[in-house]
């Protein structure tokens, strides 16, 4: 990509706030942009081929939104801890493995999308991320749904194909967690805490493509609660 093309979108971004450079390329992320530190909410760089987001990146202290699907990444710094602003961090498509331990200082965060990386142990560490809607683990390498998973204040978890086998009762003990999605995974019915059903705030419980036949749910101490959640939560959507 031409050096007067960065420029175009770089004085357009001073103006809006946003930076847009999707599918062009990119090996990195671009230096350039730390003119723009004070001035940028919005950052997409999705589709490009960046191994590396650089430390710096911890000083856009306006970030609201923070987009790099499908390009190379292996790991985060840490100093990303530093967007305490950001509201929306997308991440889906590459190869992250683990998130650094930071991560629970983006006290702002709304939206947490890993879909599709290389993550094979389920992150702890963000239960004080009280502000936190949606966390996407799906598509990654995950067997273990651990204990520590009660901690988090997330609305809905969507752990989809992944290669779980394991999940701690303690999930149901989420206080704000509404859905949570475990299609395409490993799991027995005998694997399926009957606290979920029973006991916990989920009232959409999505657990197709397991082990098991979904209608044999129906036999399980506790479905006739899961149910009455999942029909007035329906009938308030409506």
């Amino acid at each position: 990509m031409g050096n007067s093309a960065l420029k175009s979108h770089l004085e357009t971004s001073q103006k809006t706030g946003v930076f847009q450079l999707t599918e062009k390329g990119l090996l990195e992320f671009p230096e350039e942009l730390q003119r723009l530190t004070a001035n940028l909410r919005t950052v997409d760089l999705s589709g490009n081929k960046i191994e590396v987001l650089p430390a710096a990146v911890g000083r856009f202290l306006q970030l609201k939104s923070l987009t790099l699907n499908n390009n190379r990444l292996t790991c985060l710094p840490s100093e990303i801890s530093q967007l305490k602003k950001l509201e929306t961090l997308s991440l889906n498509g590459n190869r992250i493995q683990m998130l650094p331990p930071s991560m629970g200082q983006l006290k702002a965060l709304r939206t947490l999308c890993l879909s599709g990386n290389h993550i094979s142990e389920f992150p702890t560490g963000l239960g004080s991320l009280r502000n936190l809607d949606l966390l996407d683990l799906s598509r990654n390498k995950i067997q273990n749904v651990p204990l520590e998973v009660s901690e988090l204040q997330t609305i809905e978890i969507n752990l989809n194909q992944n290669q779980i086998s394991i999940l701690s009762p303690e999930v149901s003990k989420c206080p704000r967690l509404k859905v949570l999605r475990l299609e395409e995974n490993c799991l027995e019915l005998s694997s399926i805490p009957l606290s979920i059903l029973k006991d916990s705030q989920v009232s959409l419980f999505s657990v197709e493509g397991n082990l098991f036949e979904v209608k044999n749910l129906r036999d399980l101490d506790g479905y006739d609660q899961y149910m009455e959640r999942f029909t007035a939560t329906k009938k308030k959507f409506a």
